[in-house]
């Protein structure tokens, strides 16, 4: 990660990512042309981009559900604070859980997971009770998605980039 992404993003760098979220598909001839910039100047951003980690992924968004698996489900989980590495190791191993984050506070680790019916979910479940060093867990299934991941309204203009907001320093 040689060129880092300063945590001020000038309008180039804004317009650029704006059109990588709303057409990821255009290509950097179509975002150059849009932009009215060198496809040079707009593929050396995305680099830069994509180098720095900001960008980590130009995988498609898949909806699991329209794949066989309708149900969604946050398992959060009490851990041996001992074998934490351990643990989400194994826990990792389990091809349906879609994240999991660390968390401070009572519960240890929150994983979003998802099923193709309630008894898959309690299959799931047990796998996660089956790992050495899970205490207990709790699941709370997910009735339907309010708000999906975004991002984009971030450069909407109230935002990081918004006027109002300082840049972050570092």
């Amino acid at each position: 990660m040689s060129n880092s992404v300063p945590s001020h993003l000038d309008p180039v760098d804004e317009a650029v990512l704006r059109l990588l979220m709303q057409q990821p598909r255009a290509g950097v001839r179509e975002y150059s042309r849009q932009l009215g910039m060198a496809r040079a100047t707009v593929q050396s951003r995305i680099d830069k981009f994509v180098e720095s980690g900001a960008i980590r992924s130009f995988a498609p968004h898949l909806d699991l559900a329209q794949l066989g698996y309708p149900l969604s489900a946050y398992v959060y989980c009490t851990l041996d604070q001992s074998n934490l590495d351990a643990v989400v190791t194994h826990i990792a191993r389990i091809p349906f859980v879609n994240q999991a984050d660390s968390m401070a506070g009572e519960l240890d680790l929150v994983c979003r997971v998802v099923a193709r019916d309630h008894e898959h979910l309690e299959a799931i479940s047990q796998m996660f009770l089956g790992i050495e060093g899970v205490q207990r867990i709790r699941t709370d299934i997910v009735l339907r998605h309010r708000i999906p991941y975004r991002s984009s309204q971030l450069f909407d203009g109230d935002g990081v980039s918004s006027p109002s907001t300082p840049p972050r320093r570092r």
